[in-house]
């Protein structure tokens, strides 16, 4: 499962880990040509090295944007360390407090802060929103209102309870959100990778295995600015339209979660396995899989997105 709160894939890889010592001096030339955004920021694309390092010099360039986040697991501390790398400041909040997140706030950085999720809210220029879907009436209403906001939910009823407009695909995860969120520019996106695969495929502008991650929202423009804001985070995307064609990559669809694996017949079998652990009674077990993820192009991502069927609760393996 992917998404912030699922607790199956495990922490994200800290893309801040020994930074800047650990370049590739091999590659170094070709690391200087490459950046985010107005911030320098540099990814080694040999195979060793799959971080996203930040320059020193991020601490002394000013921000030109602010991305809020609700939620600051695994998920969104993925996200969030890329947009600091980017060069976006970030303010983090939870359900627990900001005082909770210093650790969090002292891995970024200069750039990121603390506050509670209305503040968050009020404060980005695009937000984030990676909760549990089962709290999503408690995101901020007001404080969202306008806002771009990036959804990461995704429905599990053994975690988020029966929901029976979802089970019979009345309407999607990212349309109940929305129909809360009144007066957001709600975008479905980051919902359909493991938040390990976040930092391991990010790629600069014009890398030539750049991985495309699928978005769908109701409001045009808002789908554009998310483009722009994932594109400087270091992914391309694919469009898929409104909030009601969201369904294409909700759980189990062909473009959820496996395409990102670099042997995804290897993964589905663990996901099987899983899933009988499961019905047998076993605890979940929050662990990361060993696995330095595959580029996903826009193009094979446009096929498993016009090629899939819709899965709805009783279809899926895990639910």
């Amino acid at each position: 499962m992917v998404g912030e709160g699922h607790g199956i894939q495990g922490t994200a890889h800290s893309i801040f880990a020994e930074r800047l010592l650990r370049l590739c001096y091999v590659q170094g030339e070709r690391l200087l040509r490459f950046g985010f955004g107005r911030a320098p920021a540099f990814v080694c694309p040999c195979p060793t090295h799959r971080w996203t390092l930040r320059s020193a010099r991020d601490e002394e360039t000013p921000s030109m944007a602010t991305l809020g986040f609700i939620g600051s697991g695994k998920i969104g501390m993925a996200v969030a360390r890329l947009a600091v790398a980017a060069g976006i400041d970030v303010v983090l909040s939870n359900s627990r407090g900001p005082e909770t997140l210093a650790e969090a706030v002292a891995e970024l950085g200069g750039r990121a802060r603390a506050a509670t999720p209305e503040e968050a809210a009020r404060a980005g220029d695009w937000v984030v929103v990676s909760v549990p879907l089962s709290a999503y009436r408690d995101l901020p209403v007001d404080a969202l209102a306008g806002k771009v906001v990036l959804d990461t939910s995704n429905y599990y009823p053994m975690r988020d309870g029966t929901i029976e407009v979802l089970d019979s695909g009345k309407t999607t995860t990212s349309e109940l959100v929305q129909e809360h969120l009144v007066g957001a520019k709600l975008v479905k996106a980051f919902n359909n990778i493991g938040d390990f695969h976040i930092p391991a495929l990010a790629r600069p502008v014009g890398a030539d295995d750049r991985t495309a991650l699928p978005i769908a929202g109701d409001d045009p423009e808002a789908r554009a600015s998310a483009a722009e804001l994932i594109s400087r985070l270091g992914f391309d995307t694919v469009d898929v339209g409104t909030l009601a064609d969201s369904w294409r990559f909700e759980p189990e669809t062909d473009p959820y979660a496996l395409p990102y694996f670099t042997d995804p017949d290897a993964a589905k079998a663990a996901f099987v396995q899983l899933a009988e652990a499961l019905r047998a009674g076993a605890p979940l077990e929050m662990t990361s899989p060993d696995d330095p993820g595959a580029p996903l192009s826009a193009a094979r991502l446009r096929a498993l997105l016009a090629d899939t069927p819709r899965k709805l609760t009783a279809d899926r393996v895990i639910a």
